[in-house]
């Protein structure tokens, strides 16, 4: 096993190709909030607080569209690999489907009652009215994303994943680049301030997805297929159901804990919920290496479970394994690298820097576990359809553990900031010993394809 796991180019080559661009786009992605949030911050700090309450909206949204995407990934990938691009065109029908609606449905509350959802993360008028501003605007851009979300995924899985990563990077840089504009009221325009990154946002959006659409119609590009696309294809929906549910509700109870944890620290005061919004940003960033192993690992080990290799699917899995324990390593080493030029960056109260400086430390061991576990349990057990151990791994650590006791040090015993900020970077540790445990009884090295004639409607 050490020596195939050393000497074998071919699969660190298609890694490293897969991973790179991934890696890229994630970091592009995240570079929009970080964007987000160091030019509000030089705004002013209720203004990047406000945003960055708001935007845990499309946080939420994202759990469920990245749920749908993640089934699609996961068939698709085991499809992709026994050369099947039939009935990767009805997967991609169904996920249009699904992410459409569930999109819709998020566009209209921000634009319908924004007040409302602010209500849920703070009870600070001034962060309620700055981010319900921004929510009108930007809510616009929801739909949208959920659509060209779908295109990106499948020319991931299609070995088109430098394209997905141009077009993304291209619409993160715009959208960074229209936030200076609009933020501070470059080249004649008025300053808009948090409106601004708004409608940054929605402008890029728009951009993303019209590049999407013609893209897919470059040859050896996969498009849905709208002759079929309201057709039922039964056994094909029951396997994306047994994959796509667990996965919706691992993300809801991971995306609405998440989100708890934001609410939790937003009523604890404006100087520790900037804290936790620049740390929630440095975190982001960090993690952009581990979602492309996790995303490029997933799909190399679901392409060869889909073409009956299940010795080699296991093996890429080892290997995998071993790679995100490195990764979660070096994440922790960034964070404290970056730390102190974090600090003395942002325009912060004195309070609010030294929270800070504690939460970056605590997120640098909260990234050992943070690693470890995207790469396992989204890359490498949701490769071969392994998707409800997520779901329960959640409700053990983060639902029995990590929420309860953030929400009781923050309201009843009445602890320090940094206190309930480590209560909500328990789960991701506590559950690394039965990550490995699980991964170990190797339940996920399944082979989930049908053949043809098993999607017919």
């Amino acid at each position: 096993m050490r020596m195939r796991f050393s000497r074998d180019p071919v699969f660190y080559h298609k890694l490293v190709h897969l991973t790179a661009p991934i890696a890229f786009q994630s970091l592009m992605l995240a570079l929009v909030a970080a964007g987000d949030a160091v030019m509000l911050g030089r705004l002013d700090q209720n203004s990047m607080s406000a945003v960055s309450l708001a935007t845990q909206i499309q946080f939420v949204q994202n759990m469920l569209v990245s749920s749908m995407t993640a089934a699609f990934s996961v068939l698709g990938a085991q499809y992709w690999g026994k050369n099947d691009r039939s009935t990767m065109r009805i997967l991609f029908n169904m996920t249009l489907r699904l992410n459409g609606l569930v999109s819709l449905l998020f566009s209209a509350a921000c634009l319908l009652v924004p007040s409302l959802l602010m209500q849920i993360f703070t009870n600070v008028p001034e962060l309620i009215a700055i981010g319900s501003e921004y929510l009108r605007i930007a809510g616009l851009s929801y739909f949208l994303t959920g659509i060209s979300q779908c295109y990106l995924t499948m020319m991931k899985v299609t070995d088109h994943a430098a394209r997905s990563a141009w077009i993304s990077s291209g619409a993160v840089i715009l959208n960074i680049l229209l936030n200076a504009v609009f933020i501070f009221g470059l080249f004649g325009m008025p300053a808009m301030g948090a409106r601004g990154a708004a409608l940054a946002t929605l402008i890029a959006r728009v951009v993303e997805l019209v590049w999407a659409l013609v893209s897919s119609f470059v040859p050896g590009y996969l498009r849905p297929d709208l002759s079929r696309f309201f057709h039922r294809f039964p056994l094909l929906s029951r396997d994306f159901r047994k994959v796509v549910l667990p996965l919706i509700g691992a993300s809801l109870l991971w995306g609405i804990g998440f989100t708890s944890y934001t609410a939790v620290m937003g009523h604890m005061g404006t100087d520790a919920a900037a804290a936790n919004s620049v740390s929630a940003v440095v975190r982001d960033l960090m993690c952009c290496l581990c979602n492309g192993l996790s995303t490029a690992g997933g799909i190399m080990v679901g392409n060869e479970l889909g073409s009956g290799n299940l010795e080699k699917g296991k093996l890429y899995g080892n290997r995998l394994m071993l790679l995100s324990v490195l990764c979660g390593l070096s994440a922790t080493a960034l964070v404290l690298l970056v730390m102190p030029f974090v600090v003395r960056f942002m325009s912060m109260t004195d309070q609010a820097r030294s929270l800070l400086r504690g939460m970056l430390i605590i997120t640098s061991v909260y990234m050992i576990g943070r690693c470890m576990n995207t790469i396992i349990i989204n890359g490498i057990f949701a490769a071969g359809g392994d998707t409800a151990y997520d779901m329960y791994s959640l409700v053990v650590c983060m639902w029995g553990l990590a929420v309860p006791l953030s929400f009781l040090g923050a309201f009843v015993f009445h602890w320090s900031p940094l206190l309930v900020f480590s209560c909500t970077c328990l789960d991701e540790v506590g559950k690394i010993p039965w990550v490995l445990a699980h991964f170990r009884r190797y339940l996920w090295v399944r082979d989930l394809t049908r053949t043809s004639n098993g999607c017919v409607p």
